[in-house]
């Protein structure tokens, strides 16, 4: 019953929305937030911009009927698409061939924005027209309730060329993103093909496609959450995926000899680096041996007296040295 409802007033909306053409799309892809996402969109409809459209895409969330009840209030106010689960990259696909806006502006549906952050981002298209894509800074709420930029521990310096992108000299929070949705297009949109980092995967792309990108170092108006998984398990694989990406950008991707040397030096730091993860899991769990070898095996291309000293230590004393390894690892993570 809340389907047929919700069908038949989005057609209501979308025939009364055919005369005017929003300026941006903004996209908020919906999985398992519907205790989340009226904060959300109240953030988006507080926006002193106004000239835009919202899509919001359920990406086959099995919380559907919470969901539709909390959307239903904004139903005169979006564009609800309903889709079978293809992840955050095939809801964000969906919604971009849908788009009626020349730019897009991506929003996950448990971040908010600040009032001024859509007009913060259209002024750097406007103070400059050669842009393609434009990022901010934001606030990441962390666990415990403490907040910190995202650049505090993921800094933008320079220019976010291919090379800077690759390297991670400068990384983009996606909930800050607002971009030519031609820009996009000619860099094949995101690939529903990666279960994570799919984000990270299309700014490369859309950079090595020629794309000019802008940044705001103000909290533009964004607000995000910081919820990744704290398990190692999750550590290690979303390392992997930013290695099994840059194999993508070498095997795939028409590189300059520069460009190459670059993805294949990045592949190969950030190997190492899922190396130790891996190695730091199998220690958590008990198993020495495999963490002992994957350590020495990163630490080859690390070259770091501590790690050689961990080697050594799940040799001799391999509890004790796990133990000190967690606790070292927490310490880390709470900085």
């Amino acid at each position: 019953m809340a389907t047929d409802l919700l069908t038949e007033r989005q057609a209501t909306v979308r025939g009364a929305r055919v005369v005017a053409t929003p300026a941006v799309s903004v996209i908020i892809p919906a999985y398992k937030t519907a205790h989340l996402i009226a904060n959300c969109l109240d953030t988006v409809f507080a926006q002193t911009y106004t000239n835009f459209e919202t899509i919001v895409v359920n990406d086959g969330s099995p919380d559907t009927p919470e969901l539709e009840k909390v959307l239903a209030p904004y139903l005169d106010r979006i564009i609800y698409i309903k889709q079978e689960n293809k992840r955050a990259a095939g809801a964000r696909n969906n919604a971009i061939r849908q788009a009626r806006g020349g730019f897009v502006a991506f929003l996950d549906s448990d971040d908010t924005w600040y009032p001024e952050h859509l007009g913060t981002q259209m002024k750097l298209f406007a103070d400059d027209p050669t842009l393609d894509l434009t990022y901010s800074d934001g606030l990441m709420l962390l666990d415990g309730g403490q907040q910190r930029k995202f650049t505090d521990k993921n800094p933008s310096a320079g220019e976010a060329t291919f090379a800077a992108l690759v390297e991670e000299r400068c990384q983009i929070p996606i909930s800050t993103v607002v971009a030519r949705k031609a820009a996009l297009e000619r860099a094949g949109l995101f690939d529903e093909k990666l279960p994570r980092c799919d984000d990270y995967d299309m700014w490369v792309r859309t950079a090595f496609c020629g794309a000019k990108i802008g940044y705001s170092p103000e909290l533009g108006g964004t607000i995000f959450a910081d919820r990744p998984g704290s398990l190692s398990l999750s550590r290690v694989k979303m390392v992997e995926a930013y290695w099994s990406i840059l194999e993508k950008f070498r095997n795939t991707l028409p590189l300059s000899a520069t460009d190459r040397a670059v993805v294949e030096s990045r592949a190969a730091e950030i190997k190492a680096r899922y190396l130790l993860e891996e190695g730091k899991r199998k220690a958590q769990e008990g198993n020495f041996a495999d963490a002992r070898k994957l350590i020495s095996e990163a630490n080859r291309r690390f070259h770091r007296s501590s790690l050689g000293l961990v080697v050594f230590g799940l040799s001799v004393a391999p509890q004790v040295t796990a133990k000190l390894m967690s606790y070292w690892t927490a310490a880390k993570n709470a900085e």
